[in-house]
């Protein structure tokens, strides 16, 4: 990977956690996101590793998903002064907290309360150790997702809107919404900024943006000519998220949860309506232990790293 200019640390983390972003001098320190909240105190513990007793001063999430601000709330109390900034689309249900439409009711997942204290607008920027990092709108994966770009440097915190082989799920989609085509603005945006090293929210930090980018563009190609995919796809990642939180688990158990998720159901119901959701269920977990994802022994299914 190339060599991260002083003062910007990039922790790579494992799928259950979005990877971290570290950028401090000797007066600021900004983290972009957190994780998942079962892994805060580790979140913690990687920042402290490199900043020692300075303070975190600001806190950003690129988009609100359970993984990326997890550890929110864990940080704001262990940093009382710390400043949260959030895309501003979910702003008023952060507010009220609203697990339900901040998604983590229907995605089966948990997220402890925060606060926020500031909005990450489009084209709003900031500067850490004299270099600028501007904001720029990333929808798609996430309706209010953004995506950081460093413009002396030109490095690219990309979030869930590029990894080095594809995208997040777009979660849009499973409601019912039409968002393949934000999705294709976002990669266009991304393509603009010609950056020559890329943060992603999970997966290593790579250079070859133009054969992401590609394979990015590939894969939404796919997904537009067979949405089906796509969903058998998302439904794959919501089991799979959880088994990387449980590891371990009864089948029977695990189909309690699954009939309890809301996304998973509407999924069902939209591309399986003739299926049995107990049939429909099992398929999707021997399709996992097919790729390696799990493995599963008798009455329990086992995640695989």
């Amino acid at each position: 990977m190339t060599t991260l200019p002083d003062g910007v640390n990039f922790f790579e983390r494992g799928w259950l956690s979005s990877n971290n972003v570290l950028i401090h001098d000797a007066e600021q320190a900004v983290v972009v996101d957190t994780g998942y909240w079962t892994h805060a105190e580790q979140t913690h513990a990687l920042i402290v590793s490199v900043l020692g007793n300075q303070p975190l001063t600001k806190l950003l999430n690129t988009h609100l998903h359970s993984d990326h601000c997890g550890g929110n709330a864990h940080l704001q109390s262990v940093f009382p002064n710390v400043r949260t900034y959030i895309p501003p689309g979910h702003a008023a249900y952060v507010d009220r907290w609203d697990p339900s439409s901040l998604t983590y009711l229907p995605t089966g997942q948990h997220c402890p309360q925060f606060s926020k204290s500031d909005l990450l607008q489009d084209g709003d920027s900031f500067v850490v150790a004299g270099q600028t990092w501007r904001i720029h709108a990333a929808p798609g994966h996430d309706p209010h997702s953004v995506v950081i770009f460093n413009e002396e440097h030109r490095i690219l915190i990309s979030a869930d809107a590029l990894w080095e082989n594809g995208f997040g799920v777009v979660f849009p989609e499973i409601e019912g919404v039409a968002a393949f085509d934000e999705v294709a603005s976002t990669l266009q945006v991304i393509d603009s900024l010609k950056a020559r090293l890329v943060l992603p929210g999970h997966g290593a930090a790579f250079t070859d943006v133009a054969g992401a980018l590609a394979r990015a563009k590939s894969r939404l190609s796919q997904f537009r000519n067979s949405p089906d995919q796509h969903a058998k796809y998302g439904a794959k990642v919501l089991l799979k998220f959880k088994l990387l939180e449980v590891q371990k688990t009864s089948l029977s158990e695990f189909l309690v949860w699954a009939e309890s998720t809301t996304y998973l159901k509407m999924l069902h119901t939209k591309y399986s309506p003739v299926t049995g959701f107990d049939t429909w269920f099992y398929d999707l977990c021997k399709s996992l232990e097919a790729s390696k994802a799990c493995m599963i022994e008798g009455d329990f299914i086992y995640n695989i790293n």
